[in-house]
């Protein structure tokens, strides 16, 4: 018993000390953005908070587009998401309860797909977006972010796990697929869809790298690309660009720390997937 309470406290102690560390950075993050931008950048500026000055904020807010940058994000967020959820549901029912040709062919692409990193196909996708006339527009920010392989192979999981003999009395009654997939599956795994969800949107709220390639114009930019504007004639200007920052990251905390459960739940999801 008491070697086990030692191994507790040793763990709990190292649990503290990895939570300190993860928590620094945010923690210096609000001190900066709460500090003028001179004693930011003074020598005598310490660890411990001995400003509270909010014109960074105020700046942010009142001197740049963070409101259409906001706009811009939840927008394309939604949609992203919205249509990520419903077309993987569906297509993830054809190829578990529906029979036809090329249907291991098309599951294959699709696990194949899971595994190249998007990064690969931002040359393609950018050349695609420009012949469509689609850069600076929200279809160039959503097309390339609606091919989500893994959300497709979760429902796949889910769908073949259901027994057959609820399918077989949905026919019976008359039902078709329809009914099947939404009166009667969708109930069903409302728990998956939720945490697919958020997650899916946290995924787009954070993309930074397609949409700064596609978003040349700061009306059209999201969060994270509009955090790129925020300079100054005379450098880097560390508060303001931390107050933005932790303005951006707001909606995400709030909403991880309001679905934690879920979020947990689709992480676990996906590692149980890709392991």
């Amino acid at each position: 018993m008491r070697s086990a309470r030692v191994a507790n406290g040793l763990l709990t102690v190292l649990a503290l000390i990895a939570g300190a560390v993860w928590f620094f950075p945010i923690y210096w993050a609000i001190v900066t953005s709460l500090r003028s931008e001179d004693r930011v950048v003074s020598a005598g500026a310490g660890v411990l908070p001995d400003e509270f000055n909010l014109a960074s904020y105020s700046n942010a807010i009142f001197n740049t587009r963070l409101t259409t940058w906001y706009l811009n994000s939840v927008g394309t967020s939604l949609i992203i998401t919205a249509v990520v959820i419903v077309t993987g549901m569906m297509c993830a029912y054809a190829l578990s309860q529906m029979r036809f040709p090329g249907r291991r062919i098309l599951y294959g692409v699709v696990l194949a797909s899971f595994m190249i990193p998007a990064q690969a196909l931002v040359v393609s996708q950018f050349i695609l977006m420009s012949q469509l006339g689609l850069i600076n527009t929200w279809a160039g920010i959503i097309l390339p972010q609606l091919v989500v392989p893994i959300v497709i192979i979760v429902y796949k999981q889910f769908f073949d796990a259901v027994p057959k003999e609820m399918k077989e009395a949905v026919v019976l009654d008359g039902g078709g697929d329809y009914t099947l997939l939404w009166r009667v599956y969708m109930p069903l795994n409302w728990g998956i869809t939720t945490a697919l969800a958020i997650i899916t949107f946290i995924t787009s709220w954070n993309a930074f790298l397609w949409p700064f390639l596609v978003e040349t114009s700061e009306s059209m930019m999201t969060i994270p690309v509009g955090i790129t504007q925020v300079n100054d004639s005379f450098g880097v200007v560390y508060a303001r660009l931390m107050a933005i920052a932790l303005l951006a990251a707001a909606p995400v905390a709030l909403a991880y720390l309001v679905f934690q459960k879920r979020v947990t739940e689709a992480i676990m999801i996906s590692s149980g997937v890709k392991g």
